[in-house]
């Protein structure tokens, strides 16, 4: 496909520069607009529209423990992905253990010290195997690994022993090595998926505490091994209030989060990357949105011809208003609307294609937070869609809108028609369910400043928002994404009743 210049991608696009027949099938949506799933996408075309933000120097960092906490979407993965491949250029071993490496050290005990231990062996397993499956030892047949983990020390240090065994095959495994290890002196161990099956029982938390005193000490004892982690953020939230020793790691967790501007930025470059041309992402993040919305005209009408508070809205604050500041919503949402365009025959993607996208987006928002947090509350869809306004509220603005104490009994209600309870068979209180929907941002806090703006936060802006014995001065919202979902008698109430968010 032919290269263009990054500035003809705005709202005088020649449209002759388009690709000949329907710009959207499956095959060029998923081109433009990336994979769902980072871990499914191609990873040449994953770098071309990768947006790096401060948050891939903490990351990379050269630090011997990084915890990275956030939701599903929020680009865990893809950032994981990203780090791997520079490591390799950079002569960095990079490791990666699934979940599926790790299911028999997942099973707690009642002994935490024996629990520490077993970590610490069956890591250091897993991570020696890994290494010589890349240096390309054929472990079984040399007991290698074997060795490697009776002289215990640093994962090099056969490099510096002295061998006197006759046994050639381990002899010759242990050369081969010596000679490959030199240009992986450093090894960083990327661990995802942990929240795999998570339920928010004790012994799930004991399991994620036995693992980090674990990478600690293996990092310690070996300064060539460093670990690169991923936590979902209800999972570190749990583990950080039930285990004293996380002050420990405290210093190594850092937050992931995306601004709307930088979502924005992510989605110009990845139009921009369809077409042929990198975009350094420094200077986008440094446009104004007004400016940088305008590269999205060339497959995006640039108003919203709706009605109410979206009436010729900028397509950007009507975009950024229904994600959850996550990238694989705003991959989502376009995706399906680009899926309506094609059927419409049409190249650029219109206010009709939204209004068809809005309910399928909610929906598949509300079943994947369902999927997500079930394993912690497992009748978390009846709360959700409890949350849906009453007859005789639905049609006011606020139906969606709640005081502390409108939430608290908007709650009551639901529980008329039976409590809830924890996975770890706990009875949820009111306020725990309120929190609970918080912090997976099902609602999320909202008020006005003094310019009249709505500031909106979410659990990861500020986890102790919600507090019965503190008043903050915000109200809560039922985030957008899922209005559509609970509203689906009347979908176009939702719009039109929505108030934007300023966004510049």
């Amino acid at each position: 496909m032919a290269s263009i210049r990054l500035e003809d991608l705005g709202k005088h696009i020649d449209k002759k520069k388009l690709p000949s027949g329907n710009v959207f099938t499956d095959k060029n949506i998923q081109a433009i607009f990336g994979h769902e799933a980072a871990d499914d996408e191609d990873i040449d075309r994953l770098k071309k529209y990768f947006v790096k933000n401060i948050f891939f120097e903490k990351l990379t960092s050269d630090l011997k423990l990084r915890i990275a906490v956030g939701h599903k979407g929020i680009g865990k993965s893809a950032l994981f992905r990203i780090a791997a491949s520079e490591d390799i250029n950079n002569e960095v071993l990079p490791i990666f253990i699934k979940p599926d490496d790790i299911i028999e050290l997942k099973n707690a005990t009642t002994d935490f010290l024996k629990d520490i231990r077993k970590w610490k062996e069956g890591l250091r397993r897993i991570i020696y195997g890994k290494i010589l499956d890349n240096l390309g030892v054929v472990e079984k047949d040399s007991g290698l690994l074997d060795y490697l983990l009776t002289i215990g020390g640093k994962v090099g240090g056969y490099i510096k022993e002295q061998i006197t065994d006759d046994e050639k095959p381990l002899n010759q495994a242990i050369e081969k090595a010596r000679g490959l290890y030199k240009k992986h002196q450093k090894v960083n161990v990327y661990i995802d998926d942990l929240d795999r099956g998570w339920k928010g029982r004790e012994e799930d938390i004991s399991m994620i505490s036995a693992l980090m005193n674990a990478v600690r000490d293996i990092s310690n004892e070996d300064d060539n091994i460093h670990f690169k982690i991923a936590l979902r953020s209800d999972v570190y939230f749990l583990f950080r209030r039930s285990d004293e020793s996380t002050d420990k790691v405290g210093g190594s967790v850092f937050w992931l989060s995306w601004s709307n501007h930088e979502i924005l930025a992510l989605l110009v470059k990845r139009i921009g990357a369809f077409w042929g041309r990198e975009v350094d992402e420094t200077t986008l993040f440094q446009m104004h949105q007004a400016e940088l919305a305008k590269y999205l005209d060339v497959i995006i009408s640039p108003v919203f011809e709706g009605a109410g508070h979206w009436e010729n809205a900028p397509i950007r604050k009507v975009l950024l208003s229904l994600i959850r500041k996550r990238p694989r919503d705003i991959v989502k949402l376009c995706t399906l609307a680009a899926q309506s365009a094609y059927l419409r025959g049409s190249n650029t993607i219109e206010t009709t294609d939204w209004e068809d996208a809005f309910p399928t987006y909610s929906n598949d928002r509300l079943l994947d937070t369902e999927i997500e947090y079930k394993s912690e509350l497992p009748e978390l869809m009846r709360l959700m869609l409890g949350m849906k306004p009453s007859v005789k509220k639905a049609k006011a603005r606020d139906s969606y809108e709640f005081t502390t104490d409108e939430l608290l009994k908007k709650i009551e209600g639901i529980e008329e028609r039976g409590k809830f309870a924890f996975s770890n068979g706990k009875s949820a209180t009111t306020e725990e369910l309120a929190h609970f929907l918080y912090k997976i941002n099902f609602i999320t806090a909202r008020r006005k400043n003094a310019a009249g703006k709505i500031v909106r936060k979410y659990f990861e802006d500020h986890n102790y928002l919600m507090q019965p014995y503190v008043d903050f001065g915000f109200s809560w919202e039922v985030h957008p994404a899922y209005r559509w979902a609970l509203q689906p008698d009347d979908p176009k109430n939702v719009y039109l009743r929505l108030e934007l968010l300023d966004f510049e």
